[in-house]
C-alpha cells in the first residue's frame, strides 16, 4: 500500500513545495476596488474580446491534447529492435526528434490560432515570415532538446535512480544561462533591437535615478513587424540587463503612458524580480525533478530502449501544475510593479487610461472568468489592475486631506 502511494506523495510534495515558495516570496498587496468591465470597456468590445479569448483557449487546450497524445503514443508503443542500453547520441537524437515531431503535430492548431489573431488585427507578419520564425524556433528547440536528451541518458547511466539530482542542477544552471544569454543570442534572431538614444534615453535614465535602480541599457524592439500589440519588458542578467520597449508602444501611446510602463519595468528591477525568479526555480526544481523522475519511471515500458520519451511525458504532465502555482507569484509581482509605477510617477489615472487602451489594442479580455486567471494568468486582469490603481488613488487623496 505504501509503495503505491509513493508516486502521488512525491508529486504532491513537489506541488506543496512550489506553493510554499510562493507563500514565502509573496508580496503584500492593496485590495483592488471592485470594477465592472463595462465601466471602462464598451459591450461590443467585451463581446469581441471574450469571443477571441474563448477560441484561443480552445485551441490552447487542443494543442495540449495533441502534445500529450503524441507523447503517450510514443511512450506506450512497442520499441523497435535496436540498442538495449541507452547511449548519449541516441538520447540526443530522440530528444531532437521529439521536439520536431511535437512542433509539426501542432502546426495546424498554431496556424489556426495565428489566423484568428490576424482576423482581429493583432498579426502584421505575412505567412512566409511566420514560417521562417517557426523553422528557427524549431531548430533552437531541437538543439536544446538534443542536449537535454543526451544529459538525461548520461545522468541515468552515471547516477542511476538519483539522476534527478544532477539534472536539477542542470535545469537551474540552464535557467541562469538562458536569462543571461537570451537578450544577446536568441532574441536578435527574431527581432531587431536598437539602442535608444537622445531625449527618451535621458528620460528613462532619469526615471531610473529617481527609482534608485541601475537599469543597464534601453532598447527599442521592432515588434510592429509581427504584431500590433504593445508591451515592454525587463530582460537579462548582470551585463545583459536591459529594458526593452516595443516600437508600437513608443509610436502609439502618449509620453506619459510610456513613462508609466517604464516605471513598471523599473519596479521589476527595484525588487530584483529576475534574481528572485531564479531563487524560486532553485527551490522548486529539485522536488519537481524528483517527481518527474518517478513519474517517468512509472510510465516507461520495461522493454523501452530510451528513457527520453517517458521523461518528456512526465514533464508535460507536471509542468502545467507547477506553472499554475508559480503564476500566483507572477501575478503578485506584476501587481507590485504597478504599485511601484504609481508611486514613482504619482499618476494612478494615467495607469488606468493606459490599461484601458492597452487592453483594447491587445484584444485582451478585461475580466475573464476566475478559473482562467487562476490556471493561466501570469498578470492580474485589466479590471484588477484598474481596481488597484483606483484604490491607490483613493489612498493618496485620503493622505492629502
Amino acid at each position: 500500500m505504501l509503495k503505491r502511494l509513493r508516486l502521488p506523495i512525491t508529486i504532491l510534495t513537489a506541488l506543496a513545495v512550489a506553493e510554499a515558495a510562493v507563500f514565502l516570496m509573496r508580496s503584500r498587496g492593496v485590495e483592488p476596488v471592485d470594477v465592472a468591465a463595462q465601466t471602462y470597456f464598451s459591450p461590443a468590445y467585451i463581446e469581441r474580446a471574450e469571443h477571441f479569448r474563448t477560441g484561443q483557449l480552445i485551441l490552447y487546450g487542443a494543442s495540449l491534447v495533441v502534445e500529450l497524445g503524441v507523447l503517450i503514443y510514443i511512450v506506450r508503443r512497442r520499441p523497435r529492435r535496436g540498442f538495449k542500453r541507452p547511449i548519449l547520441g541516441g538520447g540526443a537524437a530522440v530528444g531532437a526528434a521529439l521536439a520536431v515531431t511535437l512542433t509539426v503535430a501542432n502546426l495546424p492548431i498554431a496556424a489556426i490560432s495565428r489566423q484568428r489573431a490576424k482576423d482581429v488585427g493583432l498579426v502584421t507578419q505575412d505567412w512566409v515570415g511566420w514560417a521562417g520564425d517557426v523553422v528557427k524556433s524549431t531548430v533552437i528547440g531541437a538543439v536544446f532538446a538534443a542536449a537535454g536528451g543526451a544529459i538525461l541518458v548520461f545522468a541515468i547511466r552515471r547516477f542511476g535512480r538519483r539522476w534527478w539530482i544532477p539534472a536539477g542542477a542542470v535545469v537551474v544552471a540552464f535557467g541562469v544561462i538562458t536569462i543571461y544569454a537570451n537578450p544577446i543570442v536568441i532574441d536578435p534572431l527574431f527581432n531587431k533591437f536598437t539602442r535608444i538614444e537622445g531625449p527618451l534615453r535621458g528620460e528613462v535614465l532619469g526615471l531610473a535615478d529617481k527609482a534608485d535602480v541601475k537599469v543597464g541599457e534601453v532598447y527599442e524592439m521592432d515588434a510592429s513587424r509581427r504584431t500590433t500589440a504593445a508591451n515592454a519588458y525587463v530582460t537579462g542578467l548582470g551585463g545583459t540587463k536591459r529594458v526593452v520597449i516595443y516600437d508600437n508602444l513608443l509610436g502609439e501611446f502618449s509620453p506619459e503612458a510610456v513613462e508609466g510602463v517604464v516605471a513598471h519595468e523599473l519596479g521589476h528591477v527595484h525588487y530584483h524580480d529576475v534574481p528572485h525568479g531564479l531563487l524560486y526555480l532553485l527551490i522548486v526544481t529539485p522536488f519537481g525533478m524528483l517527481a518527474v523522475a518517478r513519474l517517468g519511471e512509472a510510465m516507461m515500458r520495461r522493454d523501452a530502449t530510451t528513457p527520453v520519451p517517458a521523461v518528456a511525458l512526465a514533464i508535460a504532465l507536471i509542468m502545467p501544475l507547477t506553472a499554475m502555482i508559480s503564476n500566483q507569484l507572477s501575478r503578485q509581482v506584476e501587481a507590485r510593479a504597478d504599485r511601484f509605477s504609481i508611486e514613482l510617477t504619482g499618476d494612478p489615472d494615467g495607469l488606468i487610461e493606459f490599461q484601458r487602451k492597452l487592453t483594447v489594442q491587445n484584444v485582451s479580455d478585461p475580466d475573464p472568468p476566475g478559473w482562467i486567471s487562476f490556471l493561466l494568468g501570469t498578470h492580474p486582469t485589466a479590471v484588477q489592475r484598474i481596481g488597484q490603481a483606483l484604490a491607490l488613488s483613493e489612498d493618496r487623496q485620503g493622505r492629502r486631506r
